[in-house]
């Protein structure tokens, strides 16, 4: 089964960017449709965006226009190009893998958005 490990989350000012990173074990990455899901304090988990393996993405609304979800099958791993950052945006980042129904999540990394 896949695991995944997410990086490049951290503190920064409004309007700032961010890349967030999600590295993939296992074999067949490239069958998975990865996602990216935030979950800020007292609020639900919810999508950010999502990537199939055939390429094909879609965006939380909150995150249209601003967010830029990736995949570099070769090196297994996942990107979110996080533009325009508000504070709304603060939250815990999840890497998601979904294939046949089976999901898995990574660990989830920080994301703080503060003057």
């Amino acid at each position: 089964q896949v695991q995944l490990v997410e990086s490049g989350g951290g503190l920064v000012q409004p309007g700032g960017s961010l890349r967030l990173s999600c590295a993939a074990s296992g074999s067949a990455f490239n069958s998975y449709t990865m996602g990216w899901y935030r979950q800020a304090p007292g609020k639900q988990r919810e999508l950010v965006a999502y990537i199939t393996s055939g390429g094909n993405t879609n965006y939380g609304d909150a995150v249209k226009g601003r967010f830029t979800i990736s995949r570099d099958n070769a090196r297994n791993t996942v990107y979110l190009q996080m533009n325009y950052l508000k504070y709304e945006d603060t939250a815990v980042y999840y890497c998601n893998a979904l294939k046949l129904g089976l999901e898995r999540w990574g660990q989830g990394t920080q994301v703080t958005v503060s003057s």
